[in-house]
């Protein structure tokens, strides 16, 4: 099973990119093109991460892989704890997959941490696949 930033928003990212460049090149005043390039870049930067992470979580018999831009991270079952965490700031609410290899306070671990974006789909819903997916129950 695997999960993955949705399509239409990496397109859309890859769209917003060409059309601030285009719209930099028949600018005359100078900062203005430089803001518009900027945005340009960093949409293009977006949507180049969202295609090379891709898978960005998958599920297997053995654990869970993570794609990072560091290359791919392996997660066994038995170390693996799931959470899924709510926060609440300025108004907004934020919920996140947490995937945690910690085993107590002296063991450093592993600590991934992943929003809606990251996964295509509501990160309360992947934790209860993962869960039932996890053979150690």
């Amino acid at each position: 099973m695997t999960w993955n930033t949705r399509t239409t928003e990496t397109a859309a990212a890859a769209v917003l990119s060409a059309l601030l460049a285009a719209g930099a090149l028949g600018l005359d005043d100078a900062p203005g093109r430089v803001l518009l390039v900027v945005g340009a870049a960093l949409f293009l930067g977006q949507a180049a991460r969202d295609l090379l992470l891709r898978p960005r979580l998958a599920a297997a018999p053995d654990g869970v892989d993570v794609r990072r831009l560091s290359g791919r991270l392996h997660l066994p079952w038995p170390q693996l704890r799931v959470r899924v965490r709510e926060t609440r700031r300025l108004g907004m609410r934020t919920v996140t997959l947490e995937l945690d290899t910690a085993s107590g306070p002296e063991d450093d671990g592993v600590l991934v941490v992943l929003g809606r974006r990251d996964l295509g789909t509501d990160p309360a819903a992947v934790a209860r696949q993962l869960q039932d997916l996890d053979p150690s129950g």
